[in-house]
């Protein structure tokens, strides 16, 4: 149990009976109550007179100084007996009812508690009397929410309700999906980051640094939740396009598992958010006072590797092969390096790599429905050749080769790399990262990326390289005067560092440009004509993929498990969609969008080998739909 002796079990478990002993013999003085009967029971089925006879229990005269004479209110514990110096013991009563109750975010239903529920769990006088339904307690919420101007207070707004009131968090994200995603998770959580340490208020998740290894799998068995079936995993060394925020980061990992639960329905409790704090080289961090993180420069090598290992084992020893570990936001040194690592050893996934290949890929299949012609048939050029290019580039790669039935390296040559020096040819091999030189292909120099428009004339233009405003005007309108429709999908977040705006997309195009980004924008009117941005946000992969993983019970991920996920998104793509410019269906129905991805992703576990949920169920969509957290209350007894 845990990995704790039997000694120190057995000191538990006397610590424990001789507490609720103690808070018998005060609940009986103090109202006669039954419920002190219940304590009774669980101390061992002695009384507290009978403890105190036993000497388990401080004499009565030391109840008498607590303050029994006088009120009748015993310092059970000592803990007003105990100076600031003299530790005490943080003793809770476990029973979900009266205070406690209302503390508990899991099972917390605020002013929706029933008469009956009040009087069972100790709850009347806790609460005004008024007896509320969900929903009106959700149109109250929002209505609060949208009170608020600035998108941080929004921000924090939630995350309190989150720590207050779970299920009405998720379903107030549910119910307002495309409203509150901005303000959970991009562009607002990247805000949320850099000031993570002076708005910090309660700690979400668990952090992990390199004062602690060799005790990782001890730091794990702290955490409440035992049947973890999703963590999401940072550095905090390149959040979004903001750079290296070291312990700030973990509103990232926060943020995505809020969405695993509101998109794709895994369960809060399965869920496990983790920081990894090996410093920081951030000097603005390092040298604010409200910082939360190690103070001291970020490890490498060798100290870094042990550490990620240690981590890595002890995730496999205490919650087993089938927890899915999503690295997030890792440098793309590491993240490439830590993907490659562990994907034949441990259920992995890094969504910087895969999971926006998969969102980026589904929008071009969808895309290319208004252009013609299979990806093989076109050109794709890639603006930022860091993890989320690269990895684009090989599942576009992986998919055109299925597809069309070209080897890797024959499809590879349909696409194209632009980094910070230029187009990527075979002149630099010499001096590029690895995971580059696929793309380096025969081709003179060329040091911008205007000229590299020129010469490779794509279909498609990417953007992944967080270089705000790189896609100028002259950009588009080269891309324009080579294509009919014109597809360009700027990226990189947040909203500062989106390559061009959806109205510079559309209008220097002249309307033709078919459209996606990383961040939101509102609605483009062009020549009275309405365009709605299609908004190339992960969040349409991830939930789904993850849900798929945990359903089937798969043991690996496999690279066509994710081609399977960007294929389900890319279908649910309708012929009205298209009228409206949109290259992704709206997150409105994403419940739906990940229920199908879900059943896609499992089903090609299932095929490979790699499910151990068995048997396979008839049908896998309803089945992953069933599986959905709901939250709904439950009605308590």
């Amino acid at each position: 149990m845990l990995g704790l002796h039997r000694s120190s079990l057995a000191r538990i478990a006397s610590a424990t009976r001789e507490a609720w002993a103690a808070t018998a013999a005060a609940s009986r003085r103090r109202t006669g109550s039954p419920r002190a009967a219940q304590y009774v029971a669980m101390a061992g089925g002695r009384s507290g007179e009978e403890e105190g006879k036993n000497g388990s229990v401080p004499p009565s005269s030391d109840a008498t100084m607590a303050g029994v004479a006088t009120g009748g209110v015993e310092d059970a514990y000592g803990e007003d007996r105990a100076t600031e110096d003299q530790p005490v013991t943080p003793w809770a009563v476990c029973i979900a009812s009266g205070h406690s109750l209302l503390r508990d975010p899991r099972h917390n239903k605020g002013l929706s508690f029933t008469e009956k529920e009040r009087d069972a769990h100790y709850l009347r006088g806790l609460l005004p009397p008024a007896v509320l339904p969900q929903e009106l307690q959700e149109k109250r919420l929002l209505q609060n929410v949208r009170q608020l101007e600035v998108p941080l207070q929004r921000y924090m707004f939630l995350m309190d309700l989150q720590e207050r009131n779970e299920r009405l968090f998720y379903k107030l994200m549910i119910d307002n999906v495309e409203e509150l995603l901005p303000v959970v998770y991009t562009p607002t959580v990247g805000e949320a980051c850099q000031k993570y340490g002076s708005i910090f208020m309660r700690p979400q998740g668990l952090y992990i640094s390199l004062r602690d290894k060799g005790r990782v799998l001890e730091l794990l068995r702290n955490w409440p939740e035992k049947s973890i079936q999703v963590i999401v995993v940072t550095d905090g060394e390149r959040i979004l396009g903001l750079g290296d925020l070291g312990c700030q980061g973990m509103g990232i990992p926060v943020g995505k598992l809020a969405l695993y639960t509101a998109l794709g329905g895994v369960r809060p409790s399965a869920a496990l958010p983790i920081t990894i704090d090996v410093g920081t080289n951030n000097e603005e961090l390092l040298n604010d006072e409200f910082y939360i993180g190690l103070r001291q420069r970020r490890a490498t090598g060798q100290e870094y590797a042990e550490l990620l290992d240690e981590f890595m084992a002890a995730v496999k020893q205490n919650y087993g092969q089938k927890a899915l570990v999503q690295f997030e936001d890792f440098a793309n040194h590491n993240a490439f390096t830590l993907l490659e690592k562990y994907k034949g050893t441990h259920l992995v996934f890094n969504d910087d790599i895969q999971g926006t290949a998969a969102v980026v890929l589904a929008g071009l299949i969808a895309g290319l429905k208004f252009v013609g012609g299979t990806l093989a048939d076109h050109r794709f050029l890639f603006f930022g050749a860091g993890e989320a290019g690269t990895g684009i580039a090989e599942l576009v790669a992986l998919e055109m080769s299925m597809q069309s039935h070209l080897s890797p390296e024959e499809a590879r040559k349909n696409i194209w790399l632009v980094d910070s020096k230029g187009l990527i040819v075979s002149s630099r091999k010499d001096s590029i990262q690895p995971f580059k030189k696929l793309y380096a292909h025969e081709h003179e120099p060329v040091k911008d990326l205007l000229s590299a428009i020129k010469d490779i004339k794509p279909t498609a233009l990417i953007g992944s390289a967080g270089v705000g405003q790189s896609f100028t005007k002259e950009v588009i309108e080269a891309m324009s005067s080579i294509n009919k429709r014109p597809i360009i999908l700027a990226l990189s977040n947040p909203t500062s560092k989106s390559e061009c705006t959806a109205e510079q997309a559309y209008s220097w195009s002249q309307g033709r440009a078919i459209f996606g980004s990383g961040s939101p924008f509102d609605p483009v009117k062009y020549n009275d004509k309405l365009f709605v941005p299609a908004q190339a946000n992960n969040a349409y992969i991830f939930p789904g993929f993850g849900l798929g993983v945990v359903i089937s019970g798969a043991i690996r991920v496999k690279d066509d498990m994710v081609l399977a996920a960007a294929e389900g998104l890319a279908e649910q793509v309708t012929s009205e969609h298209f009228d409206k410019g949109l290259i992704y269906p709206p997150f409105s129905s994403i419940r739906k969008i990940s229920a199908n991805i879900a059943a896609r992703v499992a089903a090609k576990a299932y095929d490979l080998g790699l499910a151990s949920h068995l048997p396979r169920p008839r049908d896998l969509v309803k089945y992953a739909e069933s599986c959905m957290y709901s939250p709904i209350y439950r009605s308590y007894r």
